[in-house]
């Protein structure tokens, strides 16, 4: 892991295409402005772990769904 410090106003770069910007520094908040691609999609962490868990669980389900229907429904014979 990289560590910076950085001020307010003062930017970090991430490759040619992605810069962060610290915006206010209050207390043990910080606030950062990323300027990036509209094709990369950018989430806070939490957002981000919920959006992997409705996947993972979106998975199961459908792995369920079908093993549900493969019981319940005769397979043709050839």
């Amino acid at each position: 892991m990289l560590i910076l410090s950085r001020n307010k106003g003062q930017k970090i770069m991430i490759n040619d295409n992605i810069v962060l910007s610290v915006i206010e520094v209050n207390g043990d908040q910080v606030r950062i402005g990323i300027e990036a691609p509209a094709n990369v999609t950018i989430y806070r962490e939490e957002i981000y772990e919920a959006i992997k868990q409705q996947n993972q669980n979106a998975v199961e389900f459908t792995e369920n769904i079908s093993n549900i229907l493969q019981t319940i429904i005769p397979r043709k014979k050839k």
